[in-house]
């Protein structure tokens, strides 16, 4: 997708503009409302900053949770991320109490060039959701220009993402140039050997992304959950291991369409199981023509391990998407930390899509050894899946 962004566009483009920008605020909050990771929002500074510096008048959108009822909303102000996003910036940032209407249209007309407000969830009108035009025209009505920074909802066709550019032209930030130039890359013009690792609970949810992939990729991993499913369509017993029986005959599928194109699809050859799904369970390893019917496989295997690990080494552009096992419990962490670690080591181009893959990356410390870490899990999964994302293709061709 080659989409304009912000650096297409003029100086005098920008200075002295009302700049509508989305990004992607849904931070975490404890129960006093404090933020416990402003990741998010650091992530838009770039975007931010460049748009400031040259003079744009910036009125700032975005969602936080999914409130529903009045007592939910008083829980989901984007009040602390105002607040926050002062401290980051240095300077100070208007939280107003609305996303549309007087008060905005109010706020707006008082900003001067570099100033910056924030407007109030706007997933608190029902309008967003549904991509109603006239909230979408309210949304747009006081700004001249559109800048999308929010690839975490860019699958979504909101009014905030897709429907104010009916009404605004619109081009991309630093954040979403950024996945598109690295996810895009990967997918069309990759350095090669590609190669991608899957994992994850369930084959039903990366059916799509499976079948994608084989048409772009020299080496497709499956692990975590989904891989028993697959195992099970090879005539393995499973015993108590995640399986989606209904979805055995698509896992047959995607292996002959793998050997049909002569790609090769590598399954774990042996796994850590256990007696019980618990962090307390008895384990053992278990080669994965040797699953009790009463244990379940909840890791790939030290074998797995040390023969994924070696082939990464040989890739030129590697995507993982998905833990390789359960890696929220530490007694089943080890095949995700070790791919993570086989990831920082490789000299691959490397790339993070979903929120489980990016908090394993950062659980084990490994962030800043892998070339770019995705910020949106369901639209870089969709990305992978080779569908449109409304909140991008909406946006200004180049």
């Amino acid at each position: 997708m080659n989409k304009r962004s912000i650096t297409d566009l003029k100086a005098e483009e920008l200075k002295g503009k009302k700049i509508l920008v989305r990004v992607d605020f849904n931070v975490p909050l404890d129960e006093q409302r404090k933020i416990t990771d402003d990741l998010r929002i650091r992530a838009a500074l770039p975007t931010i900053k460049y748009l400031v510096d040259a003079g744009a008048k910036l009125i700032l959108c975005s969602h936080l949770g999914q409130p529903k009822t009045e007592e939910e909303k008083a829980g989901l102000s984007l009040a602390p991320v105002a607040k926050r996003l002062s401290e980051l910036t240095g300077q100070n940032v208007l939280m107003v109490s609305d996303c549309i209407g007087e008060v905005v249209k109010q706020a707006v007309a008082k900003m001067n060039n570099g100033d910056i407000i924030l407007l109030e969830n706007v997933r608190f009108y029902k309008g967003e959701t549904k991509n109603d035009p006239e909230f979408a025209k309210q949304l747009a009505e006081n700004a001249e220009l559109y800048v999308n920074d929010a690839f975490g909802t860019a699958h979504r066709a909101h009014a905030s993402t897709e429907g104010v550019t009916k009404f605004l032209p619109g081009v991309a930030g630093f954040l979403i140039q950024k996945e598109l130039e690295f996810l895009g890359s990967a997918l069309n013009r990759p350095k090669r050997p590609l190669m991608a690792i899957i994992g994850g609970a369930k084959v039903s949810s990366k059916i799509g992304v499976l079948r994608h992939l084989l048409q772009k990729v020299d080496t497709l991993f499956v692990g975590g959950g989904m891989a028993y499913t697959v195992l099970k369509a090879l005539g393995y017993e499973v015993g108590k291991s995640l399986l989606e029986p209904d979805f055995v005959n698509e896992a047959k599928a995607i292996m002959a369409e793998a050997k049909a194109q002569n790609k090769e699809l590598i399954l774990p050859t042996d796994v850590i199981i256990a007696d019980s799904f618990s962090n307390e369970a008895k384990t053992r390893v278990a080669k994965i023509d040797a699953i009790p019917a009463d244990w379940e496989g909840l890791d790939i295997g030290p074998e797995t391990i040390k023969a994924w690990s070696a082939k990464v080494q040989t890739a030129a552009t590697v995507l993982w998407n998905g833990p390789v096992g359960a890696f929220e419990m530490p007694t089943f962490c080890k095949g995700t930390e070790a791919i993570a670690r086989a990831l920082a080591e490789t000299k691959a181009v490397t790339i993070i899509g979903g929120g489980d893959s990016v908090a394993a990356i950062n659980k084990f410390g490994l962030a800043d050894k892998v070339t770019h870490i995705s910020t949106g899990g369901g639209a870089s999964l969709e990305f992978l899946e080779g569908k449109v994302l409304p909140g991008i293709a909406a946006l200004k061709d180049k």
